[in-house]
């Protein structure tokens, strides 16, 4: 009999895990419930990240086609079923406004970010530089350090173009410092050295020309992009 009762001894005092889930039941059944719920929302959400981003893609090609759609003047022979803009500031107007919808509508995916960088090239390109402005400073604020640095660039091509050097400046100082893969410290170095060129500041631009030139180069000493742009700017010379 004692071997008896040893032999059909409650499995739950051996097992402290199933002696909690017997006389916590309706606890355990929670637990597990909740934790196919929260399964069921990360691989739902995924999905319809995955099929809202496929979505934006296809978007976002549809506005780059009307962006990279030709010119062509109004007394010029076109074949037919063939869309064409008489400028680039229509087929700016045209464009922007197609990229600002996929960035309202896909704000949160990767096509819907670039679209809104885009918004603010095509403002610039249809001369509306308050617009610009504010659109690129939203996207140069972005997590994203390499579509940042693409929107610091064109901010800084308007303040060119708006008379605000000091600013341009500052910006390419800020991108020389940064090492986005879309605009190299190098490459950002050399943008500020044509700023000072253009306002005649020859020295200025020597000197950042001939620094980059003796950095930009690989592990084997071969001059990277920047480091050739700036051998040319200098003449050439080694």
């Amino acid at each position: 009999m004692a071997n008896d009762r040893l032999n059909h001894s409650d499995p739950l005092q051996n097992n402290p895990g199933l002696e909690w889930a017997s006389h916590n039941r309706s606890k355990a059944i929670g637990m597990i419930a909740a934790a196919v719920v929260l399964l069921i929302v990360v691989v739902g959400g995924y999905a319809i990240y995955s099929h809202r981003t496929d979505a934006a893609r296809t978007a976002f090609g549809e506005a780059m086609q009307t962006y990279q759609t030709p010119l062509a003047n109004p007394a010029q022979p076109v074949p037919p079923g063939m869309t064409t803009f008489p400028d680039p500031k229509a087929r700016a107007k045209a464009a922007n406004a197609e990229f600002l919808a996929v960035a309202d509508k896909y704000s949160m995916t990767k096509p819907g970010k670039l679209a809104l960088y885009f918004a603010g090239l095509t403002y610039m390109e249809a001369g509306e530089n308050a617009s610009a402005e504010t659109t690129l400073k939203d996207v140069a604020g972005s997590w994203n350090s390499d579509l940042s640095a693409l929107a610091k660039v064109s901010l800084a091509q308007l303040y060119q173009q708006t008379g605000r050097d000091a600013d341009a400046i500052s910006l390419y100082n800020e991108l020389a410092k940064d090492h986005a893969s879309t605009v190299t410290p190098g490459m950002a170095q050399i943008q500020l050295a044509e700023l000072y060129e253009s306002e005649g500041k020859t020295s200025e631009a020597n000197k950042i020309y001939a620094q980059v030139k003796d950095s930009d180069k690989d592990a084997k000493g071969n001059p990277g992009a920047a480091g050739e742009i700036a051998t040319q700017k200098l003449g050439g010379k080694k």
